[in-house]
């Protein structure tokens, strides 16, 4: 199979969809990849990384998505990019359908097949390519989120950790899964006073025994939310439905009980975020403000640490693009159901539910 990466067009999108370490992997498979030339730079990868390592160098992402037979991408095809997939053509990234139905009807015009990072399962129901950028944007979340704080960057002045006689800030994390376990615990590491939250008691009972004195387990209910943010500095939003909406917790009005200069970090913003006000912003631009509440709502948070996040992320994602490029996309989704559960679209139809659902679209039987 003839197995392609380009470079990110989206906005400050630094990784990459493979690292040469991979191509070596591939080509000695008897693979053959072809790479956008610098693709990799931002990652701290170069053209002759790649070429040492058996890759071939094409001078465009045009001649790559022609000659490639499946793509390997870290974020969703963007304008200018639809128009170069083709039929059949098996494009293997991170889409987030559920909070986009431009991109929905953008990709099923392409006919190729979308099989999403997010949404493979592993045999114990885990999301193996959705956890390495969960936990670092779980990490991330805390690190930008006491920058903003600050008085600079909009925030109330507060240092996270606080000091001996003074109070460390207040930090309310929405969902225990990676991301919020993540963030939990660098927030704690950091000496806030931090409360989780979550709907499953089982999850609250483990989170309870691993975590630090310093972080408190909540059960979800929208009281107990609306009575946590009005005592917090800052609110870090980490809820995930795999593949859906993200479902909302925080509403408009509920943004009168916060702090002034109080921030919120929506880490699920990709997906539709768990606050009404929140939508997507860029590092360039990363905050705004709603209500006297300052709003973090980068939707691709680790592609600020590219070095870190494309190592992590292609850690994950090598293994299932190895079976795919040997196999084939049918047949590699055949022999594992968790990587059936990534096919998202297969020319023009909807395969997963929750996208089905997101957007209200007709519901396809996976034929494999």
């Amino acid at each position: 199979m003839v197995i392609g990466t380009v470079r990110e067009i989206k906005s400050d999108e630094n990784r990459v969809g493979l690292t040469p370490g991979n191509v070596e992997v591939l080509t000695r498979a008897g693979h053959q990849v072809v790479v956008e030339a610098s693709a990799g730079e931002s990652s701290g990868f170069t053209d002759e990384d790649y070429r040492r390592h058996g890759g071939e160098l094409l001078p465009s992402a045009d001649a790559v998505w022609v000659k490639a037979d499946m793509i390997v991408k870290v974020k969703e095809p963007m304008n200018g990019e639809f128009k170069l997939a083709r039929r059949g053509q098996v494009v293997f990234t991170y889409f987030h359908f559920a909070a986009s139905r431009e991109l929905t009807d953008a990709f099923a015009a392409t006919g190729a097949v979308a099989i999403a990072y997010e949404t493979i399962t592993d045999k114990a129901n885990n999301l193996p390519l959705l956890t390495p950028m969960s936990e670092v944007a779980g990490r991330m979340a805390v690190q930008v989120g006491a920058f903003t704080l600050e008085r600079h960057a909009g925030g109330r002045g507060i240092l996270l950790g606080g000091v001996p006689g003074v109070l460390p800030a207040r930090v309310v994390v929405l969902g225990g899964g990676v991301v919020g376990y993540n963030a939990a615990r660098i927030s704690a590491g950091m000496g806030a006073d931090v409360q989780i939250f979550d709907v499953k008691l089982d999850r609250l009972r483990y989170l309870d025994e691993i975590m630090p004195a310093n972080v408190r387990t909540v059960r979800s209910e929208p009281s107990a939310i609306r009575e946590a943010i009005s005592h917090a500095d800052l609110v870090i939003g980490a809820v995930l439905i795999p593949g859906g909406r993200t479902p909302l917790l925080i509403r408009r009005q509920d943004l009168s009980l916060m702090k002034r200069s109080s921030v919120i970090v929506d880490v699920g913003v990709d997906q539709g975020g768990c606050v009404e006000t929140t939508h997507p912003t860029t590092h360039q631009n990363p905050t705004y403000v709603v209500d006297g509440v300052v709003h973090y709502c980068v939707a691709n948070m680790p592609g600020a640490v590219p070095r870190t996040s494309t190592l992590a992320l292609t850690n994950a994602t090598s293994t299932y693009v190895r079976t795919l490029a040997d196999h084939g996309w049918r047949a590699a989704a055949a022999a594992d159901a968790g990587l059936a559960n990534g096919v998202n679209m297969v020319e023009g139809k909807v395969t997963h539910p929750a996208v089905a659902e997101a957007h209200g679209l007709p519901l396809a039987k996976l034929e494999l």
